[in-house]
């Protein structure tokens, strides 16, 4: 694996980091920050997407004819990464750029394609996912919303849970039973839905944050075309599977991986300051130790994303990889904030608006938002399962 980056690529990651110098606003992160109000904070969001499409910096990696940049692989890494550096605002279309879009130009008719990607990567149509449903969480093959072909419609029945930022999408791609009489892998298929068609309820779920990213989504004899359907009929499990090898890569992983070292690096300089007894809590031993497995974890999590851009760039697919790469980040981000609360003591539970609070609270709520590292874009059960069979071979 050759660490070192052409000159090419050198030049595009200044380019894009001199953009996002003149680009974010004065202040960005020391003065200036994302709005609290958390509808004011998705639309701010939406507006930075925008914003990076007027820039040219919106589905970098797509093809040109689909409005992309064409950019290669080693490309989409320097962004995550350099978006991740500046600490960026994150998308509420990061559905629709990381994973609708992606599956459409993979698996999608061309018609789908000039009609879906456009929007999406002008971020003029937000979409949200609709895979999980309350019996069918990490068990995707268990869904149990209902389509049956009509016409030249399906008429869709049923429920789907924590879809994020339904209350604010367009659209939304979801797995659909449309035939209950085969084995459960077998029957189901992969449609786009108009959440502008009547029969759909959204309600939105409070989570343990406090806010509510996620919703309940609820479908009640809502017809859909038939050509919004993607692949044939029964065969969504295999564009399913298409979503979440992208759901679950490296590129996600190498913006993950930079904020979580920004968020250690904060954690070493509050530690510095917070006092245990006479001593500072970075003089702790046993706390350092802690802090030197989070620093050798966190940059494994790097090491393993460019190891699957090497597999990719060699021609491989995206496979199993996915999975390790998912389950590894997700643990080390949730032992890197328990450790956050363990060195912080009787200070850790106070909120931002404490005075006592440390750095403002963020180690508190980037703990409780860890919570769900292990759960979405499929469970660490799924992904042990995943690795052990397809990796190391063994017996299901």
């Amino acid at each position: 694996m050759d660490f070192n980056y052409s000159p090419s690529e050198n030049e595009f990651r200044m380019e894009l980091r001199n953009w996002l110098a003149g680009a974010l606003p004065q202040g960005w992160g020391e003065t200036v920050f994302e709005p609290e109000d958390e509808h004011e904070r998705a639309m701010f969001r939406l507006d930075w997407e925008r914003k990076l499409y007027a820039g040219g910096w919106s589905g970098i990696n797509w093809p040109k004819e689909y409005g992309g940049r064409g950019a290669t692989l080693i490309e989409r890494g320097i962004f995550a990464e350099e978006m991740a550096r500046t600490q960026a605002p994150e998308g509420i279309n990061i559905i629709g750029h990381n994973l609708a879009g992606t599956t459409i130009l993979a698996c999608g008719t061309e018609a789908q394609k000039k009609r879906f990607l456009p929007p999406i990567i002008s971020s003029d149509e937000v979409w949200c996912q609709g895979f999980s449903e309350p019996n069918a969480g990490s068990d995707l093959a268990s869904v149990r919303t209902r389509a049956e072909l009509v016409g030249d419609k399906f008429i869709v029945n049923g429920q789907k849970i924590w879809t994020s930022y339904a209350q604010y999408a367009q659209w939304c791609f979801a797995l659909v039973r449309t035939d209950p009489d085969v084995p459960k892998h077998k029957g189901l298929s992969f449609l786009l839905i108009d959440m502008s068609s009547p029969g759909i309820t959204i309600r939105p779920l409070r989570q343990i944050s406090g806010e509510s990213e996620f919703n309940e989504t609820f479908f009640d004899n809502v017809e859909v075309p038939a050509e919004n359907i993607v692949g044939g009929i029964n065969e969504g499990w295999k564009i399913a599977m298409t979503t979440l090898a992208y759901e679950r890569g490296p590129e996600d992983a190498l913006g993950r991986q930079v904020r979580f070292k920004q968020e250690l690096d904060k954690l070493v300089t509050t530690l510095c300051q917070t006092m245990q007894g006479s001593r500072a809590a970075i003089d702790n031993p046993a706390i350092r130790q802690r802090l030197a497995r989070a620093i050798t974890e966190i940059e494994i999590v790097r090491l393993n994303a460019l190891r699957s851009f090497s597999v990719y760039l060699d021609g491989g697919d995206r496979g199993a990889d996915a999975s390790m790469t998912k389950l590894y980040w997700s643990h080390v981000a949730q032992n890197m904030y328990e450790l956050a609360m363990d060195a912080l003591g009787p200070v850790a539970p106070l909120s931002g608006n404490d005075p006592s609070a440390r750095a403002m609270g963020r180690f508190q709520l980037s703990w409780l938002q860890s919570k769900a590292f292990t759960i979405y874009s499929g469970s660490s059960e799924i992904q042990r399962n995943i690795t052990g069979e397809r990796v190391l071979g063994l017996p299901r």
